[in-house]
């Protein structure tokens, strides 16, 4: 059997947002190329990294409640290395 990641019951949601940052993406390489405004397409950068940091926290809370919480309850040195992998995805999110 095999192991099933935190987020996969929400896996069409993800993926639904995913698909619309990718179209958010299309959409300021377009604003570039058409020269729109520079505080029109900032607006829009900021939008889509508002997007991208709700779709990270999802994941991470997501991985806390299911990944790291089930290794926690059985111990251990994978307990340990759950841990101190959700803390440096924390820390990668705290300085993006």
């Amino acid at each position: 059997m095999s192991e099933h990641h935190g987020y996969i019951h929400a896996k069409d949601d993800y993926l639904r947002r995913l698909k619309r940052i990718e179209g958010q993406a299309r959409g300021l390489q377009r604003m570039v190329e058409e020269e729109k405004y520079c505080i029109d397409i900032l607006t829009q950068v900021s939008a889509m990294t508002k997007a991208l940091q709700s779709v990270a926290l999802g994941l991470l809370d997501e991985h806390v409640a299911h990944c790291v919480a089930d290794a926690v309850r059985s111990g251990g040195p994978e307990a340990d290395a759950k841990l101190k992998e959700a803390g440096e995805a924390i820390a990668r999110l705290v300085r993006s």
